[in-house]
């Protein structure tokens, strides 16, 4: 094969862009890209299924006296609704039947479902004026992780990866998490394309650790295959990759060759990372009676604070059943108990530890809820549809301004009018708590140069601290 000519060079300069330049950086020891950030690693807790806003943090008193009113024409002027409740003979206002407080020195209004996170509203930035124009469950999630409704975008992770690349040579840069929550049993199915790689080298994906069994597939050598055997075939391996990219320049070649190498160092360090024998007994009192449980959100949460202590980049949870249509209050009780104390949890623990300085955490649903009710309405029932409208999703940690509220929605929290916040603005803004300029970092693929933020976003000052 041909040396590269300084044309070669220069065009691939160009379609690699930014994001190589500050991963090539840090492999020689020299982030550049993290001169400037505020934020580290990322711990994002996807609340999958779209948590009610309404119910949980966007307190509208003013409901309790329109109780099974129709919602005002000039509230809903004609926007779009889902074919679950588009054939509904009217739209009757269902104010929430839970009790709000103030918390903190912030006064931060939080629902009575969520009384540990509550009580850390002085170190949460509250963001009550997100906005989606997703308005089912796929595009919507889809949108949330990588910026556009279409599959086959790289994931917000994977683009941190490529951005930033890796500070633990031992473990991936990009973990994922999963578990089910207990507030609806038959929840939205989630993908593993939505933590995928897109068109992003490959090494780039997040690795998603299982909840039964090994961490990771195939994670112990088979038996009879001895260690110093199993190295002699990874050489070999490497030897047959490299000539096969000398002979073909597929970067993915290259991408074959760390993924081995990644996966036998995986063998000794994922066992170690997620071994929680050593954690005393009032860490799991911290996070509460499920931090044992494998697989559950508590138990992830507290597997998310060992793992960014590895220097894991990017860990992300995703926590399935908000899909609540029908018999929200009992179903969202559910999927309270499930996160409350151990979102608070983390963000006690992370601040404990000082990590919180320089992690930075994120938690929401791909969009809201409205506020008339699906279906039958009761005094102590009832259920919500899809609301790209606005929604409410909470920062801490790293550069985000503690115990402050951002944005305002109407007296039926279904428009904004004040400091809407749309999804490119969020990843535009976590992209410059990580020292990114989010319309820098870029892949050019089929002859486009394509973004998390794709042509729009802008930096959300106001949350800043």
């Amino acid at each position: 094969m041909l040396d590269p000519t300084r044309r070669q060079f220069l065009g691939r300069g160009s379609r690699l862009a930014l994001g190589s330049i500050a991963l090539e950086s840090l492999l020689r020891g020299n982030a550049l890209a993290e001169r400037k950030a505020k934020a580290k690693r990322v711990i994002y807790l996807c609340q999958s299924g779209a948590p009610s806003q309404i119910d949980l943090f966007d307190h509208k008193p003013e409901l309790e006296k329109r109780f099974n009113e129709d919602l005002p024409a000039s509230i809903r002027q004609g926007q779009r609704l889902t074919t679950m409740t588009s054939g509904q003979d009217r739209f009757p206002i269902a104010p929430s039947i839970f009790k709000f407080a103030r918390h903190g020195q912030c006064g931060a209004t939080v629902s009575d479902l969520m009384p540990h996170l509550a009580a850390v509203s002085d170190d949460i930035c509250y963001i009550k004026s997100m906005h989606t124009e997703a308005i089912n469950h796929d595009p919507a999630i889809t949108f949330l992780q990588t910026g556009a409704e279409q599959a086959g975008r790289p994931s917000f992770g994977s683009w941190m990866s490529y951005g930033l690349g890796t500070e633990n040579e031992n473990l991936p840069a990009f973990v994922v998490l999963l578990s089910r929550g207990s507030g609806r049993p038959n929840c939205q199915p989630l993908y593993d394309r939505l933590w995928g790689s897109g068109f992003l080298p490959s090494r780039h994906q997040g690795v998603k650790f299982l909840s039964s069994g090994d961490p990771v597939l195939f994670l112990k050598n088979p038996p009879g295959v001895t260690e110093s055997g199993r190295r002699r075939n990874l050489e070999a391996i490497a030897d047959l990759n490299r000539s096969n990219h000398e002979a073909f320049g597929d970067p993915e070649t290259l991408t074959r060759i760390a993924q081995y190498e990644m996966a036998s160092r995986m063998q000794a360090s994922v066992p170690d990372a997620t071994d929680l024998s050593g954690e005393p007994q009032s860490t799991f009192d911290l996070y509460g009676p499920d931090a044992r449980v494998r697989g559950s959100y508590a138990y992830n949460c507290l597997l998310a604070r060992r793992l960014i202590e590895r220097d894991v980049r990017f860990v992300q949870l995703f926590h399935m059943g908000w899909d609540q249509h029908n018999a929200l209050p009992k179903q969202i009780r559910g999927q309270c108990r499930d996160t409350d104390q151990p979102s608070a949890a983390l963000v006690k623990d992370l601040k404990q530890r000082g990590l919180l300085d320089d992690t930075l955490v994120i938690w929401g649903g791909e969009f809201g809820r409205t506020v008339y009710s699906q279906g039958q309405l009761t005094a102590d029932n009832y259920g919500r549809d899809h609301h790209p409208r606005c929604f409410t999703l909470w920062l801490a940690g790293a550069g985000v301004k503690g115990g402050h509220s951002h944005g305002l929605t109407d007296d039926f929290s279904y428009n904004i009018v004040q400091d809407p916040v749309h999804i490119h603005d969020l990843n535009a803004t976590l992209l410059h708590l990580l020292g990114i300029d989010h319309e820098r970092l870029t892949y050019r693929y089929q002859g486009r140069d394509f973004r998390l933020t794709d042509v729009h976003g802008k930096i959300v000052r106001g949350i800043l601290g």
